[in-house]
């Protein structure tokens, strides 16, 4: 294990003191930062093309609620709800989960 670790340190500074070429390659002259640098500077957000925004329609529906009873218990009713707990089957094993049963009722 020390070998291993001893050659990958001999081999990270072997990287530190022999000069790149591709570090090299990579520098540009004076002359061509001056020109390149009077261009507008293109961005990942910039380069992106602009889609225009779809228009969804949406039809108006006569809008009918999903509850039981579907009518208006009046002004002064009360909702009266009662809970307790079921087993469920499941194929994971036999389950307890709160079932709820709700009414209205005159206020």
């Amino acid at each position: 294990m020390k070998q291993i670790v001893t050659v990958a340190i001999w081999a990270a500074f072997a990287g530190f003191l022999v000069p790149s070429t591709m570090a090299h390659a990579q520098m540009a002259s004076p002359e061509l930062r001056v020109a390149t640098s009077s261009k507008p500077v293109v961005t990942d957000l910039s380069a992106q093309r602009r889609r225009p925004l779809r228009r969804v329609p949406i039809y108006r529906q006569e809008w009918a609620p999903d509850v039981y009873p579907r009518y208006n218990p009046g002004p002064n009713a009360v909702r009266d709800c009662t809970a307790h707990y079921v087993q469920e089957y499941r194929p994971s094993g036999t389950v307890i989960t709160p079932r709820m049963n709700c009414w209205w009722r005159p206020g």
